[in-house]
């Protein structure tokens, strides 16, 4: 045998080898799981900037309760979801959670603070890193690390128990764990890795456990919105697409009363927080035929993506028909912009102090510009103010010695100047400039899924998400789709995802065709063929030649898969007299996979089978059937020794290899 290492030949793996044509079984029985009956769904949308949960009894679906209102809002933003920021203790302990975390570690005193731990917009972290582990760190506003799994999960034990707390006071007994579906929410970018990681973080946090998973759906973002979208009626949304458009553009004062109206409109139920959800096919719907085409963009903090579904009559289940895609384009980067600008002016060698120095005047600065960012629009004339913390003041004289103003007057930034009351006054197309990286982002990677060729016809474009409220980014996409399809805005677009969640938990079956997100198959080996098979493959086992590290596909990227479908695979063992059986099961990104050694081929399971304790009988060519079967996010492996009925199962895991 040749030096090259093989997977295979150093671990001495008990080889398996295919064994029948490979065929697709659809199986029926495996909808025969026994339905377990909550009394209540809760959603958690565990978002980049804010989050919140919604419930709805399962003997009331059309109504969908929106938690309560939460204390210590800021001026100017709505609050029907807290900011998803986290403060943890000197000791490392769970402090508190949203508004009351950000208020407390701002009330602290600067010695103190810097013990504390503060997280905030950690979510990004699940989608930049690219190795995540159990072990993955978070980096806190003081710098120290915290684990990342510790952190969701303490999020996730603070919004379960808000919700019981919620459910318990409405029912007046207490509520019990067992008795609700949890649904999270992910984006639908997310590799595999960060929805498992999520998973796991519930299971920490006591929603759900490895022995009861059906309890924990987690659901895409994107989807859940687009289910909730199917049940909008007209007064229900904003058509782009029916203004008089002016030179291509619509005039943005209707889009400015238009969300007034709505607002006033919500605003006055908002006591109630309960949202009817009619049990009907909205208006909006009632146009789709059979066949159609639409696009859901959700734009939140962290994310954007989009996927593209089509309606499949009677029922009007969903079909996705192309890959969820899309990036890290989410409103974060107009923050980001923001921090680039302070930076250029004060220079970035006084920002990184001030961030570790003052970290909640920093927290400060960045809310105040979020009260602005929300006020940006195309037409704006007047400027914008942002006022600076004194603390920002003082500590910039002491580490430059000269004023603010000095360096504004100093910087060449023409269109960001000082005004006598301590505030930062930008010019309109200052602020619109911080959007524009973000904004071109987003109409690129659209323009990009708008050109593939299962894009095409495609009616509607659904724009759902926070940062969907932002004029900037409904004008750009107005004007840069608005005559392929009709753009269209449900009225509180930030609640979109929330509540299209709990009709997911209320009804998991409504989606039934996925792509896959990568390619899945198991190492094997094959009868060795001369010119066929690259020579360093080769393996001789007792006189039989054979070539190892052979991947066998179950299925491709980007392939659809019916909801619950089982794909099989017949194998035998390369050796008769084998005792145990190993099957590796390994994943791709890439569509044609050779060898389970090639560049980016992930193993991702191991299903053991113990052949021991079988008598004579069991025929010589001993055939061990493997299934996989695709579900919602979560994907499940078994092997069968047909002979003996003996069976084992795993879950696909992305994180312990």
């Amino acid at each position: 045998t040749s030096a090259y290492s093989s997977p295979a030949k150093s671990l001495g793996d008990p080889g398996i080898t295919p064994l029948s044509p490979s065929h697709i079984v659809k199986d029926s029985d495996a909808e025969d799981a026994v339905e377990q009956l909550f009394l209540v769904v809760v959603a958690i949308d565990f978002g980049t900037t804010s989050s919140g949960y919604a419930y709805s009894f399962t003997k009331e679906p059309e109504c969908i309760h929106v938690m309560r209102r939460w204390e210590g809002g800021d001026p100017g933003v709505s609050n029907q979801k807290t900011p998803t920021t986290i403060l943890l203790t000197p000791e490392r302990k769970f402090h508190s959670f949203g508004y009351a975390a950000r208020d407390y570690y701002h009330d602290l005193d600067p010695t103190e603070s810097k013990h504390w731990l503060y997280f905030e917009k950690f979510k990004m972290k699940l989608h930049t890193t690219g190795n995540l582990t159990m072990e993955t760190d978070l980096t806190a506003a003081n710098g120290k690390k915290v684990k990342a799994l510790e952190i969701f999960a303490y999020a996730l034990q603070f919004f379960k128990e808000q919700a019981l707390k919620e459910l318990s006071d409405q029912g007046g007994s207490d509520f019990e764990n067992t008795e609700v579906r949890w649904v999270i929410t992910v984006p639908a970018i997310w590799k595999q890795p960060a929805k498992q990681f999520m998973r796991q973080a519930a299971y920490k946090a006591g929603m759900a456990s490895p022995e009861n998973p059906e309890q924990l759906i987690i659901a895409l973002e994107p989807e859940a919105a687009s289910i909730y979208c199917r049940k909008l009626r007209l007064h229900q949304m904003i058509d782009l697409s029916s203004r008089a458009p002016v030179n291509g553009y619509s005039p943005s004062d209707t889009i400015g009363t238009g969300f007034t109206q709505g607002k006033e409109h919500v605003r006055r139920n908002r006591q109630s927080r309960t949202f009817m959800v009619e049990n009907v096919i909205g208006e909006i719907w009632s146009e789709l035929e059979e066949g159609d085409r639409y696009i859901v963009v959700d734009s939140g903090g962290g994310t954007v993506d989009m996927t593209v579904h089509q309606i499949r009559l009677p029922e009007g289940h969903l079909k996705e028909l192309y890959k969820a895609t899309g990036g890290p384009y989410g409103s974060l980067g107009v923050d980001y912009e923001f921090e680039k600008l302070l930076c250029k002016i004060f220079g970035e060698d006084f920002i990184e102090q001030f961030k570790i120095k003052r970290p909640a005047a920093w927290v400060d600065l960045m809310i105040a510009f979020e009260s602005r960012k929300r006020a940006a629009a195309p037409d704006r004339t007047n400027p914008l103010n942002i006022t600076l913390p004194f603390s920002f003041i003082d500590y910039y004289k002491k580490f430059r010695g000269h004023s603010v103003e000095h360096a504004l007057r100093k910087s060449n930034v023409d269109f960001v100047k000082w005004s006598s009351q301590g505030m930062l006054r930008m010019s309109p197309d200052a602020m619109n400039a911080l959007f524009k990286p973000t904004i071109d982002q987003i109409i690129q990677h659209l323009s990009e899924v708008f050109d593939k060729p299962e894009v095409t016809n495609v009616k509607f474009l659904f724009l759902v998400g926070g940062f969907a409220e932002s004029p900037l980014l409904q004008q750009a996409v107005q004007s840069a789709f608005g005559s392929r399809c009709r753009v269209i805005i449900p009225q509180d677009v930030g609640l979109t995802i929330l509540k299209g969640a709990v009709l997911f938990g209320l009804d998991p079956a409504v989606i039934k065709v996925r792509r896959s997100p990568l390619t899945y198959g198991v190492g094997v080996l094959n009868r060795f063929v001369e010119g066929k098979h690259p020579p360093e493959k080769l393996l001789i086992k007792d006189g039989t030649r054979w070539c190892t590290d052979v991947f066998d596909k179950f299925i491709s990227a980007d392939q659809s898969v019916a909801l619950g479908e089982t794909v099989t695979r017949s194998y035998t063992p390369a050796k008769p007299s084998q005792l145990v059986i190993v099957i590796n099961i390994y994943s791709s990104e890439q569509d044609n996979v050779s060898f389970i050694t090639e560049p980016g081929v992930k193993k991702c399971g191991t299903l053991r089978l113990d052949l021991t304790g079988t008598d004579a009988s069991v025929p010589n060519r001993r055939e061990i059937k493997t299934l996989m079967q695709f579900g919602d996010t979560e994907i499940k492996a078994m092997a069968v020794d047909v002979a003996t009925s003996k069976s084992v199962k795993v879950g696909i895991d992305f994180l312990n290899y």
